[in-house]
């Protein structure tokens, strides 16, 4: 299906060596049409950059009644003209707007660094997702001629010619239907889905809402629609997925359970009691879980089916945060993903090193406790998250999400970014281990995301998430309902299914949304279902 293509448009265009007067052919058309000083102050840019015989667009995407007006008025005008231009159009408007982000007007500052002779007769440059990052593919090249005239620039003999190498068509990894299914999935919040083909890394949906219609950036967005999405508190603009930094919350707990069977801390079988709380040697704080009264006596399946926090404070402390850097620096965590897309953030993996040298002082053993259960400074984007997913249940092979599968010229197809892959070294057992856990979390009764194992023929394996936003005091109690909703919990949850073949990973981050396993793993939930549903018929 297409997502970017180019349609017919009319434009009002002007040829500067045909008007006498430019300034009072200018504020003519700006009263009869009502351009913008903004369209006009770009026109001027514009022009000087072309010979004076080059026709200039000043309008474009014109509609019926701006034509109208035109042709009552065309006499009046010399040198002014309607041309038919193609005109960048996005079908799927917000759905897919920051994957494939949108074309607009070359700007001022762009004008001094672009190529002259690769831009030349260019309005509209690249400027977010696929468009920015693919612009050199995308955009092609400017032909030209090379040409004998007279003293008054009329041609005279043409010398050389060269044609135009049109950009080349991109094919993307994404299934607009499963973008589609994510995104209506996350109506009424604002967050992020993200899901992942297992074994190749292609990103099957790259959701972040609240979205934004990119159609209008092509023309010229007026003022105050820019203003209106810039200030927006909700931050339609802003890339959750890609940019977006969250505490990962209990997400993180399969990983920690890997590294600690990975450096024997612990066994399977070893059972851990959870009174609720857990202290540190000589310290009176309190570390809680998040049941009050505590889980019992748990093993390692049970602590990550419960999502147990004593559990992962004991094993965190046993592990220490080197230990924990290290392994979970494996899975991707505190760096670039590197998809191929502009703009990404890295997260953060904190370590002694990087606290000595941010925060100028030492690292406390509480900080390694709460890092175990995905809180303190360890923050991670959706992407990140849903990457580490997808290696896990890829039994430790890394792959790089990427986007663009393909790259369409005139004579030759060649494959999208180069792919770089790793494998982690990790035992089988250990690895079936927490995979068994995670089938737990969905399957059991006593799982934290059991409602959403209905009306399926296969497993999912995943883990709940809740994230907090704001601290709560040693002897205070939690209650959404008394606080704003802005400092709710976040809700999350990382999945890939079916349990024993995997195809697909997917994570979710739902701002305030409170609990993973009520209002994340559903949406997680709709997007398996959808992508396995021709395969995996009830």
């Amino acid at each position: 299906k297409v997502l970017a293509e180019n349609t017919p448009s009319y434009s009002l265009e002007l040829i500067p060596e045909q008007i006498s007067n430019m300034d009072e052919t200018l504020l003519g058309l700006q009263a009869l049409l009502d351009i913008s000083s903004d369209k006009i102050e770009l026109f001027q840019k514009l022009r000087k950059r072309q010979k004076r015989f080059v026709s200039t667009p000043l309008l474009l995407s014109m509609n019926d009644e701006e034509l109208a007006k035109f042709a009552v008025s065309r006499p009046y005008f010399p040198g002014v003209d309607i041309h038919t231009r193609l005109v960048r159009h996005y079908p799927y408007s917000d759905l897919a707007a920051h994957i494939i982000g949108y074309v607009s007007r070359i700007n001022e500052s762009e004008l001094k660094d672009l190529p002259i002779s690769e831009y030349r007769g260019s309005t509209h440059i690249g400027k977010l997702g696929i468009e920015s990052s693919y612009e050199n593919d995308l955009h092609g090249k400017t032909g030209y001629a090379e040409i004998e005239t007279n003293v008054q620039a009329r041609l005279l003999n043409t010398l050389n010619e060269v044609n135009p190498d049109p950009g080349a068509d991109l094919y993307l990894t994404l299934d607009i239907d499963l973008q589609k299914t994510a995104y209506n999935a996350l109506t009424g919040f604002n967050g992020a889905v993200v899901a992942i083909d297992i074994k190749t890394g292609g990103v099957l949906t790259l959701v972040s809402r609240p979205g934004f219609d990119p159609n209008p950036f092509v023309v010229g967005i007026a003022n105050d629609a820019y203003q209106a999405l810039q200030t927006s508190e909700n931050q339609p603009l802003y890339n959750r997925a890609l940019r977006g930094l969250y505490p990962p919350g209990s997400t993180v707990k399969p990983f920690i359970a890997l590294a600690g069977l990975e450096y024997e801390a612990i066994n399977p079988q070893q059972r851990l009691n959870c009174p609720g709380y857990y202290q540190l040697p000589g310290v009176d704080h309190q570390y809680r879980d998040w049941k009050k009264g505590g889980h019992g006596s748990v093993d390692l399946n049970q602590a990550i089916t419960e999502s147990c926090d004593v559990y992962f404070y004991r094993l965190a402390s046993m592990l220490g945060i080197d230990n924990m850097h290290s392994f979970l620096k494996q899975f991707g965590f505190g760096e670039k993903t590197g998809i191929d897309l502009i703009g990404e953030k890295t997260g953060l993996l904190p370590s002694r090193e990087w606290k000595l040298a941010q925060k100028k002082q030492s690292w406390y053993p509480g900080e390694t406790l709460i890092t175990g259960i995905g809180q303190g400074y360890l923050q991670v984007t959706p992407l990140q998250l849903a990457r580490a997913t997808a290696t896990l249940a890829n039994q430790g092979h890394v792959v790089t999400p990427f986007l663009v599968d393909k790259i369409v010229r005139a004579h030759e197809t060649s494959p999208g970014p180069e792919k770089h892959q790793d494998t982690i070294s990790l035992k089988q057992e250990n690895i079936n281990t927490v995979i068994d856990g995670m089938i737990n979390v969905v399957h059991s009764s006593r799982g934290t995301a059991k409602g959403i194992n209905t009306h399926i023929n296969y497993q999912i394996a995943g883990k709940t998430g809740t994230a907090q936003v704001l601290g709560i005091k040693q002897n205070a109690k939690y209650n959404e309902n008394s606080i704003d909703f802005k400092f709710r919990d976040h809700a999350l949850f990382i999945s890939f299914a079916p349990a024993n073949d995997p195809k697909i990973a997917v994570a979710v981050i739902v701002e305030n949304g409170g609990h993973g396993g009520s209002v994340a793993a559903p949406i997680a939930g709709q997007v398996i279902k959808q992508y396995l549903k021709d395969s995996y018929e009830n």
